[in-house]
């Protein structure tokens, strides 16, 4: 007799152990469904709910291989964007619950709308697939995508006569481009790897693989000192030009209230990344040093002109002086816009 009521004390504990369990993950589960879209900034501290914390003897917050029990959004566990996180609960009774979340990280300050003037209009050769663009002096460099009839060229701003121009193997699918010093480098879409060119004849000198982390080549810049390369991702990889194969850092990119991924074609001019959104008629201006997109430009009435189906989309950014220079895929212009 005295066995079964043991067993039915142990019963009604682990019940209500259980219970207690439940309650602590959904009003966790809650919390961070409410906080997704709200999201959090740098410094914030995490108000976990009352039924989290008084049953919690412990709580941390994983991140893979990485752990904290210091519940503040810190840059050196978050980064911008959405960060996928596991909660690790001991409870007072002795339990370790564990729940998967999502906690997205914005930027403070909210973006600016940046407002332009079209100031001049170019041709454009619409055969060409633009993957990165760029201009220096009056002579625009291109690289053209598509797996057959990528190639890397040049010609004069206001003609669309190629100056010189290599093809890629047929495998590959030409990526974004940049201009360092007296060469061009390119990258390629899945073939894990980059191209560098003599800038004069754009002549091939070498390739390079790319860092592991990287998982496909987009767009490409240089700011003086490190190429900067996306993936499509919410990322932007720094790599050594001296060394491409060698990543030195990366940033994530998001807003005052949403991540920007798909991040393609880039440039940088006068402090700040500027980035297309692939399939997107956005070009975002981003801050190097941490991430934050501090402003966006619209350009919804020049892509409408110019799109007529799911490919041809806006891609291509470079600045001539103070003013950018736009266009997009297979795109028969180029426009020029003073930015006010």
């Amino acid at each position: 007799m005295k066995k079964n009521i043991i067993a039915g004390f142990a019963a009604i504990l682990l019940l209500s152990a259980c219970k207690n369990d439940k309650k602590v993950l959904d009003a966790l589960a809650d919390y961070n469904n409410s906080m997704e879209q709200k999201g959090y900034h740098f410094g914030d501290k995490l108000a976990l709910p009352g039924e989290v914390t008084n049953e919690a003897e412990s709580i941390s917050i994983s991140f893979g291989d990485k752990e904290t029990s210091n519940l503040t959004i810190d840059p050196k566990f978050f980064t911008l964007g959405d960060n996928p996180v596991t909660f690790n609960i001991k409870t007072k009774g002795g339990e370790t619950l564990t729940q998967d979340a999502t906690i997205n990280v914005f930027a403070k300050n909210p973006e600016k709308k940046m407002s332009y003037e079209i100031v001049a209009e170019y041709p454009h050769d619409p055969k060409n697939f633009v993957q990165g663009f760029q201009i220096e002096g009056n002579t625009i460099y291109e690289s053209d995508g598509q797996n057959g009839s990528s190639q890397i060229l040049k010609y004069t701003l206001g003609t669309t006569t190629p100056l010189a121009s290599t093809k890629q193997p047929q495998e590959d699918f030409s990526e974004g481009s940049t201009i360092v010093g007296d060469k061009v480098y390119q990258l390629t879409w899945q073939s894990k790897k980059g191209y560098i060119y003599d800038k004069s004849s754009l002549k091939l000198l070498s390739e390079f693989a790319y860092p592991n982390v990287l998982g496909e080549g987009w767009g490409l810049t240089y700011d003086g000192k490190n190429l900067i390369a996306s993936d499509g991702s919410k990322l932007l990889y720094f790599l050594d030009p001296a060394n491409p194969s060698k990543l030195v850092k990366y940033i994530a990119v998001a807003g005052s209230s949403q991540a920007y991924d798909q991040l393609n074609e880039l440039e940088y001019y006068n402090g700040f990344i500027y980035a297309n959104v692939w399939q997107k008629p956005v070009i975002l201006k981003i801050n190097p040093q941490n991430g934050e997109v501090v402003g966006t430009f619209d350009f919804t009435d020049i892509v409408k002109q110019n799109t007529k189906g799911s490919d041809d989309v806006l891609n291509g950014i470079a600045f001539k002086g103070e003013n950018m220079l736009v266009t997009g895929k297979n795109w028969p212009k180029i426009y020029e816009v003073a930015i006010k």
